[in-house]
């Protein structure tokens, strides 16, 4: 199994602070480091400060120097997809070949609302990332003067430097056809989000199919899954890192243990041996990658303790 971190600085990191966590998942020996792509915080209050994804992975790219970066995911609301692949392929270029490229449809309407994003139907913004996804491989696979010819993506006379190579492309989703057969269709690596075993080994059969259906190896398809994480070297730590986590969702009070039990089967919790037995039922399900999602990203002793929990 391989292991990434992800973060979600919309929880009010700052640069210094995403800069200080990725630093020690590099220390830690995490393969890669991955940042949510979100304009406005949750969850927990409202109104903390935000940051630009693609801002603060380029200031990464430069202040790291062995671990993987990316996003997962970034919506394709957010940015022009052309303007987009330019600065994925400067980042990239900047660290030195270290990027991946998640890209997903956006979900969150407010923070559309809020910058004066558009937000079309959700149809409309699959649509959207579909036709993303092939410029992507026009732009980096195809010659000089390639056209494409869609409903929102129009391109001609193509020029595109530096193509030497592409950064992975990763898409996300929980399974649902359209998203199975993109990934399938276009992605190196499909990230199912926050799943429990028993649906991983369901999705994996479906894109399995996917693959099948469209000439491609399934097994050139890399199986990931994006999963909370919420561990600790003793029962106590975990209870004292279980309180912070609610308090940091906001859900102190009488619906606590609902909110956990809705979680239990689908994150990674407790001591080393508890939070190992739930890695390798993922594995068993044909995960062959777990990015670890942490909510308490100020919690720097967290990202120590899952490097001694599954890297040490």
């Amino acid at each position: 199994m391989r292991f990434a971190l992800m973060v979600e600085p919309q929880q009010g990191m700052g640069y210094a602070d995403l800069l200080a966590i990725a630093q020690t998942a590099e220390e830690e020996g995490f393969e890669a480091f991955f940042r949510s792509d979100h304009y406005t915080s949750f969850p927990g209050p409202h109104g903390l400060r935000t940051t630009d994804c693609w801002a603060t992975l380029a200031g990464l790219a430069r202040e790291t120097s062995r671990i993987r970066l990316g996003s997962l995911v970034s919506p394709v609301t957010f940015r022009v997809p052309g303007a987009f692949a330019k600065t994925a392929a400067t980042v990239d270029e900047m660290s030195g070949g270290r990027i991946e490229l998640g890209v997903g449809a956006g979900w969150n309407e407010l923070e559309h609302h809020e910058l004066g994003i558009p937000y079309p139907s959700d149809k409309v913004r699959v649509d959207m990332l579909e036709e993303e996804l092939r410029l992507f491989h026009g732009l980096w696979g195809e010659p000089d003067g390639w056209t494409m010819e869609g409903e929102h993506i129009r391109v001609g006379g193509t020029h595109f430097r530096p193509r030497d190579r592409r950064p992975p492309i990763i898409v996300g989703g929980t399974g649902r056809p359209r998203s199975v057969r993109l990934a399938a269709t276009f992605a190196d690596e499909h990230n199912l989000s926050s799943a429990t075993p028993a649906h991983a080994r369901e999705v994996n059969a479906l894109l399995d199919a996917a693959c099948e259906k469209v000439g491609r190896d399934p097994q050139t398809l890399t199986r990931s899954a994006m999963t909370g994480v919420l561990v600790g070297r003793t029962a106590s730590e975990v209870a004292r890192r279980t309180k912070a986590q609610l308090a940091a969702a906001g859900q102190e009070g009488a619906g606590a243990d609902e909110w956990l039990a809705a979680r239990a089967e689908r994150w990674v919790m407790g001591t080393g041996a508890e939070a190992r037995d739930r890695v390798a039922a993922l594995e068993e399900a044909g995960i062959e990658r777990v990015m670890l999602q942490t909510f308490l990203p100020f919690d720097i002793d967290h990202v120590r303790v899952m490097a001694e929990i599954f890297l040490g």
